[in-house]
């Protein structure tokens, strides 16, 4: 018996994706509940597990073809473990008619773990000659990410065993500088992106502002407290708990900067959500932390963190991603002294973070070293004026120098 695999209902107002990857082949034994298929939507990708345990069947259809919510993916036979040797025979055939690499990722490894590959990790494993069943898997249910492979890279870990040499090949010419290309279609998501990011230029009065933050307060009431932090609430100590707070304070005295343009009207939000850059396989994606007015500085934190897991093993649901009233973004984990980040539809306002470097810095008159960042607040200029984006960016300044302001709520 054949049970149809469809495309579930993947959120408010999504009503289609593109099929992302097939991680499992026809022929191939699959177990009830387990992923089978991945599907990029606009904003996350979605893993459709399998109906019933059986046998993967037909596949409808291929990767790469946009599909719409209840279309026909594919088909389980149920009860059908015999029939996948048949089924794998053709593949097998195939495979003895085609030189094996030296790098060929097993379907399963020794702890029956499950080693399908994407095709981007597939070929840094290839290029680097890795034996991806020494690698351990940090991604959804134990699958190698490319973080994975580039650190066994970098840890010289889980190289291949040398192929037999065959017979000795005559000389070659000494091979030139290379000119290959390598064409890659462009995913849903990266695609959405590109063109959100294109109509915030077109349709938005964009400017940034600038202005710098002296970090030491903070990076002291860090290092003081991180330790009976994590140990109170199971989590780090960071720096986005303290921006966030203080991002809170100064849209609650600038509410203009928390407010966003619909038609000839304008829209003022008395909550405060959040919306924060967090680095997934596929690119950044953006998160909301909900009421973030309302919540602590170690609810902050643990909202980020959970998202941060959940980005990097791929399970972030449309819920997670929609809305949001302002977004910090924060580069400065990636080395970026200074950026203008560009707004995230239909928010009014982006504030940039970046990286802290010991600069010299003039205090009562004497030159000393102090830990600084660039802040950068980018708006919409329709909306909001010079001075209110000002008086933001000068509010969060004070805030994080003087850290005391978020407990006394000043």
């Amino acid at each position: 018996m054949a049970t149809e695999v469809k495309v579930p209902t993947l959120g408010e107002s999504v009503t289609e994706a593109t099929v992302g990857q097939w991680l499992k082949k026809p022929g191939e034994a699959v177990k009830a509940d387990e992923p089978i298929v991945s599907l990029e939507t606009d904003k996350v990708a979605v893993d459709v597990p399998a109906p019933v345990a059986g046998v993967l069947g037909d596949i409808v259809a291929k990767e790469g073809d946009t599909v719409e919510v209840g279309a026909l993916l594919a088909y389980v036979n149920e009860g059908a473990a015999a029939a996948a040797a048949p089924a794998a025979a053709p593949a097998a055939k195939a495979e003895a008619a085609a030189p094996a690499p030296a790098a060929s990722a097993p379907a399963d490894d020794e702890e029956g773990g499950n080693l399908t590959l994407s095709p981007a990790v597939r070929r840094l494993v290839l290029e680097h000659g890795l034996d991806p069943s020494k690698i351990k898997g940090t991604g959804k249910d134990g699958r190698l990410t490319k973080d994975d492979v580039v650190a066994a890279v970098a840890a010289g870990t889980a190289k291949a065993a040398a192929s037999a040499p065959a017979a000795a090949p005559a000389a070659a010419p000494a091979a030139g500088p290379s000119r290959a290309q390598e064409r890659v279609k462009m995913t849903r998501l990266r695609q959405t992106v590109a063109k959100r990011l294109k109509e915030a230029q077109n349709n938005a009065a964009l400017l940034t502002t600038y202005n710098d933050v002296d970090m030491t307060n903070v990076i002291e009431a860090r290092a003081k407290y991180k330790d009976l932090f994590e140990k109170k609430h199971g989590v780090r100590l960071g720096f986005m708990g303290f921006f966030a707070k203080a991002v809170c304070m100064a849209l609650r005295d600038v509410p203009g900067v928390n407010a966003q343009i619909e038609g000839d009207e304008i829209v003022y939000n008395d909550f405060a959500d959040i919306s924060v850059a967090v680095s997934a396989p596929n690119g950044l994606v953006v998160p909301v932390i909900r009421n973030a007015e309302s919540l602590s500085v170690a609810e902050i934190e643990k909202t980020i963190g959970s998202f941060g897991k959940k980005a990097k093993d791929g399970t972030l649901t449309m819920d997670d991603m929609k809305g949001g009233t302002f977004t910090i973004s924060n580069g400065g984990v990636f080395g970026s002294l200074l950026s203008s980040p560009i707004i995230n539809p239909p928010q009014s306002a982006v504030l940039g973070l970046h990286r802290i470097e010991d600069r010299p810095v003039v205090r009562d008159g004497q030159i000393v070293i102090r830990p600084m960042m660039y802040l950068a607040l980018s708006y919409d200029h329709r909306l909001i004026d010079g001075r209110e984006a000002v008086t933001f960016l000068v509010a969060v300044k004070n805030a994080i120098e003087d850290p005391t302001r978020l407990l006394i709520d000043l």
